[in-house]
């Protein structure tokens, strides 16, 4: 599982115990997977039903792969972005919320790798079924490329600057 470890601490906002920042994080994590489970579930569910499609016999060997490749992603992706929810019950008024957080955050970043994956994966398969191989490796890269940078290259350069602004405040 992919997990960003940083040192620095979000502060509690106003007057906010350390208990109601954890439960304000877990709805504001709890609410963005919400967002990212209905758009896996609906890709998913295409994936499923794709090869009882009428032309999907017509589809060749590498289309074959990126469509197993799509829908096994997409899979693992529904399966990272619904476990917090599932935890969240069995685990209700345990005192297991902070570490439940913690683990819902790390599966939220592997749900998004899972699903930048399979939205590549998917569209090299459409590109290459229904242009040629050489178009769909350009349009799955393009895919890949920018679900990376927004989702993972950018967000993580914003935490290492904000690091060294803060390192650089101590200092001074």
């Amino acid at each position: 599982m992919v997990q960003v470890e940083h040192t620095q601490k979000e502060t509690p906002h106003p007057g906010e115990s350390r208990k109601e920042r954890v439960d304000r994080e877990l709805g504001e994590l709890l609410q963005g997977l919400r967002v990212a489970v209905t758009g896996v579930q609906v890709l998913f569910a295409f994936l499923l039903t794709l090869p009882f499609a009428a032309g999907f016999n017509k589809v060749d060997a590498l289309g074959h792969w990126l469509f197993f490749i799509a829908l096994l992603s997409a899979a693992i992706a529904s399966v990272c972005f619904i476990t917090p929810a599932a935890q969240h019950r069995l685990l209700f008024r345990t005192g297991l919320k902070e570490k439940m957080l913690h683990r819902a955050n790390g599966l939220g970043i592997a749900g998004a790798a899972g699903l930048a994956i399979a939205m590549t994966s998917s569209v090299a398969l459409v590109a290459e079924t229904v242009i040629n191989a050489w178009p769909a490796a350009v349009f799955g890269g393009v895919v890949a490329l920018s679900s990376a940078w927004l989702w993972f290259v950018q967000p993580i350069i914003d935490l290492y600057r904000t690091e060294d602004d803060d390192d650089e405040d101590v200092k001074s």
